[in-house]
């Protein structure tokens, strides 16, 4: 059952925290819920291309606390702040609030949220770019930005075929059983003039060892050994071209290539005197 469960839900409580936080009692738990649901689909809406990654909601008795975790923050910040006063005013109609305070993350690896890469790949297949293509590159982005592993599964009419059809793509380890990996999935869908496009992303960011921080605002990922592993292909990329060099040089020693076709030419000779 490990492909039909979604990994964030299965990880909830162990390396990862809920994006709702508070508490809501029988009589409105469901309003609560319901009003969560709303500020989301309105802000995804409302930021179109301000590449949130996820929306953190808190509520203490009489404050809403919503964190938006965004690639673009400029975006959404505006000029002199103003796109997000005009947000958090839209938020206080929508809401019936008068305490609502809006904070941005801005997620410094975009290449390694599973929201974003979906939302990337649906953007590039709305402007008819080739679905495989879009893959590939978001692949190979995150696989430089120290991901352990992605895959990503398409489906619907790709490249307006008449018979929809699933594909999908993998490089590297997505173990979706093992609950300390810290896998990061995303189900977004691209609106094309031949149908509903379906992508699914899941993203291996490595194993969490340590007690993490269930903290829904808690930036994890593997940010340290991704930048360790950054240096080390550094590293191994100069080690790399030293040895190349030093290779040139040998090859380029013309001398001992010429000492090395003399005895040939010596043998050669010997051959004719004794003919």
């Amino acid at each position: 059952m490990g492909q039909k469960t979604n990994p964030i839900g299965a990880r909830l409580g162990i390396i990862r925290g809920w994006e709702s936080n508070w508490y809501g009692s029988k009589k409105d738990y469901a309003f609560k819920l319901i009003e969560d649901n709303k500020i989301r689909t309105y802000l995804n809406a409302r930021i179109n291309k301000g590449g949130i990654a996820k929306i953190v909601i808190e509520r203490t008795l009489n404050k809403l606390i919503v964190t938006i975790h965004t690639s673009k923050p400029g975006i959404i910040i505006g000029k002199g702040g103003g796109e997000v006063d005009r947000i958090k005013e839209e938020l206080k109609k929508l809401t019936g609030k008068d305490d609502v305070q809006i904070n941005i993350l801005e997620i410094r690896r975009p290449e390694l949220d599973a929201n974003i890469v979906g939302d990337t790949i649906a953007r590039q297949i709305e402007n008819r770019i080739n679905y495989k293509r879009a893959i590939k590159m978001a692949i190979a982005s995150a696989l430089r930005m120290g991901a352990e592993g992605i895959k990503i599964k398409v489906a619907g009419r790709l490249g307006g075929a008449e018979i929809a059809r699933t594909e999908e793509i993998k490089q590297g380890r997505t173990p979706l059983h093992t609950l300390r990996m810290d896998i990061d999935y995303a189900n977004v869908f691209a609106l094309t003039v031949y149908g509903k496009i379906g992508i699914k992303v899941w993203i291996c960011k490595g194993e969490v060892l340590a007690k993490r921080d269930l903290n829904p605002n808690f930036v994890g990922g593997k940010t340290d050994v991704s930048d360790r592993r950054e240096r080390r292909d550094h590293e191994h990329h100069r080690d790399d071209h030293r040895d190349r060099r030093g290779g040139g040089e040998r090859r380029g020693g013309g001398g001992g290539g010429g000492d090395r076709r003399m005895p040939g030419g010596g043998a050669g000779r010997a051959g004719r005197d004794r003919r």
